[in-house]
């Protein structure tokens, strides 16, 4: 896994250069995670959050709602923005406070539509084995958005 810390994210960028603390609040200061594209390599970076957010605090609930978004979103970026391309990384921004956690997960592909997705609820789409990830991420998280043409997911939980 390679740690990298990026000068200026904001609507482009995802953290800065000399801050010691992450700020949910600050996307300058978030921890920059820049790893291979495998399942297994990026699943790794996601456990170092999680592993932040139990030493944060947060709830069973809070946790297993966080530890399903990242799973999803990962493996969407890399399924579908990376089309399983190992050799291009994703990038994982966070910061982890008592009161919340935002993760930024990017990819390199050409992004989506999310209001293109089809809904995962109608009745023809029941039986799918696939398509409901971006329903279970807003379901179990307080803010999901996606950024930079659908590049980009931004995900956030309360610790409640």
């Amino acid at each position: 896994m390679h740690v990298a810390v990026f000068s200026g994210f904001g609507a482009d960028r995802c953290c800065g250069f000399g801050v010691m603390l992450a700020d949910p609040d600050n996307e300058a200061t978030f921890k920059v995670l820049t790893v291979p594209g495998s399942l297994q390599r990026v699943r790794k970076a996601a456990d170092a959050i999680l592993q932040d957010v139990e030493a944060a605090g947060y709830t069973t609930e809070a946790v297993f709602a966080i530890k399903l978004a990242l799973e999803e979103a990962i493996t969407n970026a890399i399924k579908h923005g990376h089309s399983s391309d190992s050799s291009k990384p994703v990038t994982l921004c966070y910061a982890v406070s008592a009161e919340k956690c935002v993760i930024i997960i990017r990819d390199q592909g050409g992004g989506f539509n999310p209001r293109e997705v089809p809904d995962c609820t109608k009745a023809e789409r029941l039986a799918l084995p696939y398509g409901r990830g971006i329903m279970l991420m807003r379901t179990y998280m307080d803010r999901v958005s996606y950024r930079k043409h659908g590049s980009e997911i931004y995900l956030m939980k309360r610790n409640k």
